[in-house]
């Protein structure tokens, strides 16, 4: 009460300095919630990236083999549900199992599915190319894959020699095979 009997310049002075303090504080806790939701966000962001898509490797050599098996006139014509409940026919190859290891050098079998996604990387500027697994073939000296689902005339050949690096994951999208493939 002295304070605002002193005058107006003293109030004013008062005035002023109470607002100002207040929105400082007011900015500091709403910067402080940021920074709060902004790290949860990305904790949890975190979190469904590392634990989403685990990454394996497949020796050439290894890929060669398994890939010999399968006799390209011989693709079976399977039945994916989609992740919005549409419906797709497609030749797919007729491995069941994937033989691959994990970051540590562990064999791991990886069931094949309409998800799952082989990355090959080749050439001179390693190149990366992605393809459903269950859509490439072998040839005698390549590689021959399919990089679409919707449309089948989207294909690629990837030189044996070239290839650097084989990653496969299970891509998570969501299709499932209707019929056993």
């Amino acid at each position: 009460m002295e304070k605002l009997k002193k005058g107006k310049a003293d109030f004013a002075e008062f005035y002023i300095f109470d607002s100002i303090t207040s929105v400082d504080l007011s900015i500091f806790i709403s910067t402080k919630k940021f920074y709060m939701k902004l790290k949860l966000i990305i904790c949890v962001l975190g979190i469904f990236l590392f634990n989403s898509c685990t990454t394996y490797f497949i020796p050439v050599q290894s890929l060669k083999s398994q890939l010999s098996q399968i006799d390209s006139t011989k693709f079976k014509i399977v039945k994916v549900q989609g992740p919005f409940g549409e419906k797709y026919n497609y030749l797919s190859n007729s491995l069941k199992t994937i033989l691959c290891e994990d970051s540590k050098g562990n064999k791991i079998e990886l069931k094949n599915s309409p998800s799952i996604e082989i990355r090959i990387t080749s050439g001179k500027n390693y190149t990366k190319n992605i393809f459903y697994f269950d859509r490439i073939y072998l040839n005698d000296t390549c590689i021959i894959g399919v990089q679409s689902r919707f449309i089948t005339s989207i294909r690629k050949t990837i030189l044996l020699k070239d290839i650097t690096k084989i990653e496969i994951q299970d891509g998570r999208k969501n299709f499932h095979y209707i019929q056993p493939n």
